[in-house]
């Protein structure tokens, strides 16, 4: 038997407090960052806005917030990235204008260092992010060690001819509703798949301990694809840690990938930035053309009838949303998932005051066509909600390993609440 199997199986009681701790910590020998430096400003006026669309179109930034130039407003917080090259010359520019800036990340290698640290070196009980193969073994472990309360299904491959893992958490005898839990669509979000693991880890320890939690999984049966990106997850782990996307080829040879989120038969699109192989929300040659998104969307289909909400995980931003993301008009039900998404947020906030917005996706983030929740919620399961998790921007999507601990916490107060909202539903 492999050993790192061996020990995961004979450790199954740690288990329930973190994912297991075995596999050594891979250390990053692919793109490096030294000395390229994340930006944050905040933009006053049309002409501040120009002059960023104008920088980013002749040093081609990488926007962490929103996603690309084309997004961005006066008024509107921005967060991008540069290389080393660019960095004086765009320093000089915003001083220039008299544009005020702050360097958030003087040295970006230096925070992904410190997420490749090596083995041992870890807060005793800190829990860590983990790479795939560690995931795949614990999900496997999980379904083994609690027979009666976890069933792991395969719903498809990757490109590249990985597994796609669902865990069923819940009572078999007494569930009649389904909530997919949606995690790791873009790769390098790593608390996402984080805190799959952290609700699935609580689900099983404290069931049959703590109420709340008993009666939702007597109620519920939850659907939980710990890595939706499998391929693009791997690759941040091995040759570029701030890689979105999955690892298809494209029409253009020398670009790979389709963001996974823009893949949806959700008034997909490949006009402008959606149609560029190269760009990071490259929305593929047709929906559903990834194989990630055919394995979920027909495992969403065999169980239309018993789901009833479906909820995606992404980082970063402090954000809770719901459709409409492709329409800034409201949708059918936004009254009532705006109450919801409001008792979430009130939940969530109360454990370490954190401070989340809600709202529609295209009003309170920015437009995006081909995105899953908007899939889900017009195949008719209107409870669909989406996270953008910790953090607002000091650290984006390198959040560190001492920030996953209070992020799951306070996270899986709200998945409770909306989650507890269903179970007296008549639908």
């Amino acid at each position: 038997m492999n050993i790192m199997r061996f020990l995961c199986l004979n450790n199954i009681k740690l288990m329930l407090l973190l994912p297991c701790v075995v596999a050594s910590v891979s250390i990053s020998k692919g793109r490096r960052f030294d000395n390229e430096k994340v930006y944050h400003i905040k933009l006053n006026n049309e002409k501040e806005v120009k002059f960023i669309k104008h920088l980013d179109k002749t040093m081609k930034l990488d926007f962490w917030k929103p996603k690309s130039s084309y997004h961005i407003t006066p008024k509107s917080s921005v967060y991008f990235h540069a290389n080393a090259q660019h960095s004086e010359t765009i320093v000089h520019q915003l001083n220039k204008k008299g544009i005020q800036y702050k360097i958030i990340i003087p040295n970006l290698q230096e925070v992904v260092d410190n997420q490749f640290r090596k083995q041992g070196k870890y807060e005793k009980g800190m829990p860590r992010y983990h790479q795939w193969k560690e995931i795949a073994i614990w999900a496997y472990s999980i379904s083994l060690g609690y027979p009666n309360l976890v069933s792991l299904v395969t719903i498809g491959n990757t490109f590249e001819g990985h597994p796609m893992h669902v865990l069923k958490i819940g009572n078999p005898k007494t569930g009649k509703k389904a909530v997919f839990l949606e995690c790791g669509i873009h790769a390098r979000e790593w608390i996402s798949p984080a805190f799959c693991q952290w609700f699935v880890n609580e689900a099983i320890y404290t069931y049959g301990k703590d109420k709340a939690m008993t009666k939702l999984l007597d109620n519920l049966i939850f659907h939980v694809l710990p890595v939706f990106n499998i391929d693009g997850y791997i690759f941040t782990w091995t040759s570029d840690r701030l890689w979105r996307k999955n690892r298809a080829p494209t029409p253009n040879e020398k670009c790979f990938g389709v963001d996974l989120n823009r893949n949806f038969n959700a008034s997909w699109t490949d006009d402008g930035i959606y149609g560029d192989p190269c760009f990071d929300v490259y929305s593929g040659t047709g929906p559903e053309s990834a194989p990630e998104t055919k394995a979920v969307t027909a495992h969403i289909r065999e169980h239309l009838s018993i789901m009833k909400a479906y909820i995606s995980f992404h980082a970063f931003s402090q954000l809770l949303m719901y459709p409409y993301g492709y329409t800034k008009e409201l949708a059918p039900d936004h009254e009532e998932l705006n109450k919801i998404a409001k008792s979430a947020v009130n939940s969530l906030n109360s454990l370490y005051n954190t401070s989340y917005k809600y709202g529609p996706i295209a009003t309170t983030i920015y437009p995006a066509f081909g995105a899953s929740l908007d899939w889900i919620y017009d195949e008719g399961i209107k409870y669909s909600f989406v996270f953008e998790l910790r953090d607002d921007g000091h650290y984006g999507f390198l959040l560190p390993e001492h920030e996953i601990e209070p992020t799951c916490r306070e996270t899986m107060l709200a998945v409770k609440q909306i989650a507890s909202y269903l179970i007296d539903l008549d639908t």
